[in-house]
């Protein structure tokens, strides 16, 4: 991992045309990276593909970045965005391909009770649509505890922001998605 100042020189000599600030982003977090991405998409293939075009997507977007806020949160966020981005383009082709369709109201679920695989990405799918209910900063934190393996302080002091604030924000997300009918598996 970077540190604040050695983040921000990649990013200036990325914004210069210089990819040896990406070759130095990517280096630092690539597994970072693929892991948030897998967590969302499950799926070793979808994952690869949404963390190469991350990195392209990155030095796009590199003038986005604002110094400051926590390097590590901000890659965190585009990487999970980019996952949820990608469930939401192909979520059409998953719902057909295991007899499920759409109406108005979301997803309409037809499992088969003999077919096992079916039935774990049909909850697969339900806990990435519970997840994607919650706040966005709700969202984030879990997605950095959960996903991202971090500790609470670790959060906090990634994102500038209480620990107090940290786990109050965790504790309410725990309880929607229990009220969603998931729970936090530790």
């Amino acid at each position: 991992m970077l540190t604040e100042a050695a983040f921000d020189a990649c990013v200036a000599r990325i914004r210069s045309g210089d990819k040896s600030g990406l070759r130095d982003i990517y280096d630092a977090y690539l597994d970072y990276i693929y892991r948030i991405i897998y967590g969302v998409l499950g799926r070793k293939e979808d994952a690869e593909d949404v963390t190469s075009e991350f990195f392209i997507r990155f030095w796009q977007r590199a003038d986005q970045y604002q110094s400051g806020g926590g390097h590590k949160g901000f890659l965190a966020t585009m990487a999970r965005n980019m996952a949820i981005d990608h469930l939401r383009k192909h979520r059409r082709e998953v719902l057909e391909s295991f007899g499920a369709s759409e109406n108005e109201d979301g997803p309409v679920y037809e499992p088969a009770a003999e077919d096992d695989t079916e039935a774990e990405v049909i909850e697969e799918i339900g806990v990435k649509e519970a997840i994607s209910r919650l706040d966005p900063k709700e969202q984030l934190i879990i997605n950095l505890k959960v996903l991202s393996e971090m500790t609470f302080a670790e959060i906090s002091k990634q994102l500038n922001i209480p620990m107090g604030t940290v786990t109050w924000r965790y504790r309410e997300a725990i309880k929607k998605l229990r009220r969603y009918g998931y729970y936090e598996r530790a």
